[in-house]
């Protein structure tokens, strides 16, 4: 039971939450509708100060819901238009902090993989796919996640899978290739083979082929062999991208390492990538039983001290032995090495 005056004190406060929520939806949508590659350097700026204003949970929704409405479209998107919508997740995922990439991945790697279940006509997946490849190529996720997903559609192999795979590889082949070039081998000898086992099951078997020859140009590393195939636009992009990053950590090291699996799972065992958002699923108390207690080592520590500890009120093992660490510890480095053990 909620008494009524506190019960209108709650309706104000959704009221409010929802009109602040309303206004920044306003704000992040009028500057996503100006985002251009001469402005992205001003306009990432503001997303930074707005991410500094507002809280992070309803940044990260109010962004991906604005860029999910504005590219996942029943038409094909620009290319140039997809590059630039990435970047600024990139600038902002290496500049404000890892959750920003991590919690736009997870919601275009669900939906892409609802969308393949289903028999959408469009060219949703595609356009899903296209910001999957972007976000890779923007240093945002690793080739594991790429990997997984050509994986996943070269055992399906139907003829929609192969025009994703197609345009996958089109888009970040010479990349992958360059990344984890033994993994990509392993990959077109199993698309050689399924191929050869589904020759009956296609009526055209043009795009097939071509497929394979697609495969063959990028396990020799010939690009005049695909056609259409430029990697100036997202060269320079990176240029611009490696201009905007305030950290030296632009590279690799904030890539998000995570599985495909693991991000379809995110909500039943946690996101361990996201530091502070994993959890096994299952209660930790039930789990004391199964493990045995270890014991934690700290030397020999004098009576006087574990007095001072119980005095302290630090009633289990873990807390005694900290405690010990930082009382009995000659300078900060002693300490540190303590701690670690």
């Amino acid at each position: 039971y909620v008494p009524p005056q506190i019960r209108r004190a709650q309706e104000t406060l959704d009221d409010k939450k929802r009109e602040e929520l309303g206004r920044l939806k306003k704000m992040v949508n009028g500057l996503i509708n100006r985002l251009s590659e001469p402005n992205l350097s001003s306009i990432s700026g503001q997303m930074e100060e707005l991410y500094m204003a507002n809280s992070r949970k309803d940044m990260n929704d109010t962004l991906t819901d604005i860029l999910m409405n504005a590219c996942v479209t029943a038409v094909a998107m620009p290319a140039r238009l997809m590059m630039e919508h990435v970047l600024l997740v990139s600038i902002l995922h290496h500049n404000v902090g890892i959750e920003v990439g991590a919690h736009f991945l997870e919601a275009v790697v669900k939906k892409f993989d609802e969308l393949c279940k289903s028999d959408a006509e469009g060219k949703e997946c595609e356009n899903l796919l296209a910001l999957i490849a972007h976000l890779y190529n923007f240093h945002v996720v690793h080739c594991l996640l790429i990997f997984d997903i050509l994986k996943k559609l070269v055992s399906t192999f139907t003829e929609k899978e192969i025009e994703l795979i197609l345009f996958l590889l089109k888009n970040v082949g010479f990349s992958l290739r360059k990344d984890d070039a033994l993994a990509l081998k392993e990959l077109i000898t199993e698309a050689q083979k399924k191929a050869s086992t589904a020759e009956k099951k296609f009526q055209d078997q043009t795009r097939v082929r071509f497929m394979l020859e697609t495969m063959l140009a990028l396990r020799n590393n010939d690009m005049r062999k695909i056609p259409g195939y430029d990697p100036e636009p997202v060269e320079r992009l990176r240029k611009l991208q490696r201009a905007l990053v305030h950290s030296s950590g632009s590279g690799k090291d904030t890539q998000l390492r995570v599985s495909l699996e693991s991000l379809l799972s995110a909500d039943q065992v946690g996101r361990w990538w996201i530091v502070g958002s994993s959890w096994s699923g299952a209660p930790m108390i039930s789990d004391t039983n199964s493990k045995t207690q270890q014991k934690l080592h700290v030397g020999k520590v004098s009576s006087k001290i574990m007095e001072l500890a119980r005095k302290q009120r630090m009633n289990t093992d873990i807390r005694r032995s900290i405690f010990c660490v930082l009382m009995t510890s000659e300078d900060f480095m002693d300490a540190f090495e303590k701690l670690l053990k």
